[in-house]
């Protein structure tokens, strides 16, 4: 029996490496268990591209440090003098994960339905909460803006409200409403279809 496995793993790996050495031709490589294997890398994205694709779109995931895995949620967000703000509840899961670690990924992209044509944006920075009064207002007031004007109010549960309530509730003369904005970012890694 251990004959018998020992000649499979042995021909599967002369398979393999047959299959890589022809494959190899076309593009970059990369070392894995000691065998050359292909690697194709996507297209970068200019700044100019990277910061059209964020005025675009409205919807970003970001990914916070869990206590036992990562978390991830989706958030509306605006932007203002190229800085991304965000709407948090004052209570609940994403809040306790910021007070405990604020660096955070920002995921951003873009598709065709088909994935003919793709795009995203990696920002890795940290969260901080607007304390000025006027910078908070101005970032509630525009989400809320965007909002009323580019998405559905079944979204609005996401900020904590009823579907059936208007945009008007984001407003910033409620004290649950915390804006956040995204500072010190580290890296931006832009991929685009080639």
């Amino acid at each position: 029996m251990f004959v018998l496995s020992f000649v499979f793993v042995v021909c599967s790996f002369k398979l393999i490496l047959s299959c890589c050495h022809k494959i190899q031709v076309y593009c970059t490589h990369m070392f894995c268990w000691g065998v050359v294997l292909p690697v194709f890398k996507l297209p970068k994205m200019t700044k100019e591209e990277m910061w059209k694709l964020i005025r675009r779109q409205r919807l970003c995931r970001i990914a916070f440090k869990g206590t036992d895995y990562p978390y991830m949620a989706p958030f509306q967000y605006v932007v203002l003098d190229d800085v991304l703000y965000f709407h948090f509840t004052d209570y609940g899961t994403k809040m306790k994960l910021l007070e405990n670690d604020k660096r955070v990924c920002v995921e951003i992209e873009e598709y065709r339905e088909d994935l003919s044509e793709y795009s995203f944006i990696v920002l890795r920075g940290t969260l901080n909460v607007v304390t000025d009064p006027k910078e908070r207002a101005t970032a509630i007031h525009k989400l809320s803006t965007e909002g009323e004007q580019k998405l559905s109010t079944n979204f609005l549960p996401a900020h904590g409200f009823k579907k059936t309530d208007s945009w008007d509730q984001l407003t910033p003369t409620n004290p649950s409403l915390v804006a956040v904005k995204l500072e010190k970012v580290t890296q931006e890694i832009g991929l685009k279809s080639p």
